[in-house]
């Protein structure tokens, strides 16, 4: 299903300006957000989407020129230079010609061929976790228990039993490679490859481990203390280096923290700002007022100036979102909404009538 028009999503013209977009984007963020009642998640989405894109200004002057396509969409088209393959990254598409194909003779031609090779590096964990609003805001701390391939207790990662050690390797005698004779096309090739019986590193044990059998680990679980800085957004990812799974007398992986965070029921965030609405009626203001205002610290008295008209952003300073690499904060933009009363009293009508003769009069006189 093709996408539709992003001024379309938003409500608002092509001419609209950077201020528009971003009312238009507020208003429909509140009406659409999925933990309100009548919310709507796909079309929360949608307007997010579609705010992203317009609200950068090179974003939106290609949309404007190209539509989807000059902001992310499938271009479609032929090879225009550069990498021929490199549209077929990542796509599920791989070149693998095989032992004894193509790959290994060109290496062999040019000097390469597998080599001996140090310690192999543990594999990479993923995970995700997700954080409240606040949480994201002021940084959390969280446990997270894995199962996973760690250290061997026994030998420490060696693969020998203790009291017992390494010696040289009886195949490729300490060198960690063997010498590999391929039929090819052009004749009969040598090729230098990793030694089968110690993985390359040119010695064994004496004696294997009777408790990891030779692998250096062993599955157990664990538990890891990550600390998630203030100011961390949705989408972002934390390394934690060799924190992964462990392997025989090399490095560990990494693991890699996905970052979801649950959007509140009435603060959005954009960067390093908070943004919110505030409902007020319009005797107050006309004539003014102040009002607790609900930030990430708490309620904030605020002074509304009279004459205030609706859609008015005000500014706190210093409650809105952490800075990662500083003690800075943003602020928290606060909209006003002025709201027109639908059902009145007779004496209010009175009194509202009474001040459009007043203002009619004045015309006049």
């Amino acid at each position: 299903m093709s996408k539709r028009d992003y001024y379309e999503v938003l409500g608002v013209s092509k001419t609209a300006s950077a201020d528009e977009i971003k009312k238009a984007f507020r208003k429909l963020a509140v009406k659409y957000h999925p933990d309100k009642d009548g919310g709507d998640e796909a079309k929360f989405k949608e307007v997010n989407e579609a705010y992203e894109v317009l609200k950068d200004a090179q974003k939106r002057q290609r949309y404007d020129q190209f539509g989807h396509a000059g902001v992310g969409g499938s271009s479609g088209g032929g090879y225009s230079g550069g990498n021929p393959f490199e549209g077929f990254n990542g796509q599920g598409f791989e070149f693998n010609f095989g032992d004894g194909g193509l790959g290994d003779i060109f290496g062999q031609f040019f000097g390469g061929g597998q080599q001996s090779r140090g310690p192999v590096r543990g594999r990479d964990v993923e995970t995700q976790i997700q954080l409240t609003f606040e949480e994201a805001i002021f940084g959390v701390e969280r446990d997270m228990a894995f199962d996973m391939e760690d250290e061997c207790s026994h030998c420490h990662g060696t693969t020998v039993e203790p009291g017992h050690e390494l010696k040289v390797c009886p195949t490729c005698h300490g060198a960690g490679q063997q010498t590999r004779v391929m039929n090819t096309m052009f004749g009969a090739i040598q090729q230098a490859v990793t030694c089968e019986t110690c993985n390359g590193r040119g010695k064994v044990p004496e004696k294997v481990c009777t408790v990891c059998h030779g692998r250096g680990t062993e599955r157990r679980k664990q538990t890891i203390t990550l600390k998630v800085p203030a100011g961390i957004d949705d989408g972002a990812t934390i390394r934690l280096k060799e924190r992964g799974e462990a392997t025989a007398n090399g490095p560990k992986g990494d693991l890699y923290v996905h970052v979801r965070v649950k959007a509140h029921k009435k603060f959005t965030r954009e960067g390093d700002l908070i943004l919110s609405e505030q409902h007020i009626d319009m005797v107050d203001a006309a004539l003014g007022t102040e009002i607790d205002v609900e930030t990430v610290d708490g309620k904030v008295r605020m002074k509304v100036p009279a004459g205030t008209q609706s859609g008015t952003d005000f500014k706190l300073s210093g409650h809105g979102v952490p800075h990662l690499r500083s003690d800075r904060r943003g602020a928290h933009i606060v909209q006003i909404i002025v709201d027109t009363p639908t059902k009145l009293s007779k004496k209010q009508k009175e009194l509202l009538e009474s001040m459009r003769e007043n203002k009619k009069r004045s015309l006049f006189s």
